[in-house]
């Protein structure tokens, strides 16, 4: 495993985050999310939301990126970045999914322009995640 991304390069993940976010699909709820995944080797795999009219089955930008880089053979996750109004965090789906791979993620939110609000963390967001004894 690389050694955690410094503060210019997890920029450059919010940037990548913000890139991905004006290709999303919301003509519902207006709600544009651009998701930037940092995996171990340094490869970085995008994602954005993709709405549907059943809402029930949209897939949220954290998710499709993660598919994406598990498409693409990585497991192993240093950081996600998240270009999204007002920089919320992401749902508890989302969590979820990220605990099953990435249970010490890195978490960085900006906004929709993608300026850098803040840091934080999976434990952080999801302090006692369902899971199975491995």
């Amino acid at each position: 495993m690389k050694i955690p991304p410094d503060p210019d390069s997890l920029q450059s993940l919010l940037s990548e985050a913000a890139e991905a976010r004006h290709q999303a699909y919301a003509p519902y709820s207006d709600f544009f999310v651009g998701a930037a995944l940092l995996c171990s080797d340094g490869s970085i795999h995008r994602g954005c939301n993709v709405e549907n009219a059943s809402y029930g089955l949209t897939q949220c930008a954290e998710r499709v990126a993660i598919a994406n880089a598990i498409t693409a053979g990585q497991r192993y996750f240093v950081a996600l970045a998240l270009s999204l109004t007002k920089a919320g965090t992401p749902c508890g789906a989302c969590l979820q999914v990220m605990q099953e791979f990435a249970p010490r993620l890195r978490i960085i939110l900006g906004d929709e322009k993608g300026t850098w609000v803040r840091e934080t963390s999976l434990p952080d967001l999801l302090p006692q995640p369902f899971g199975f004894e491995k």
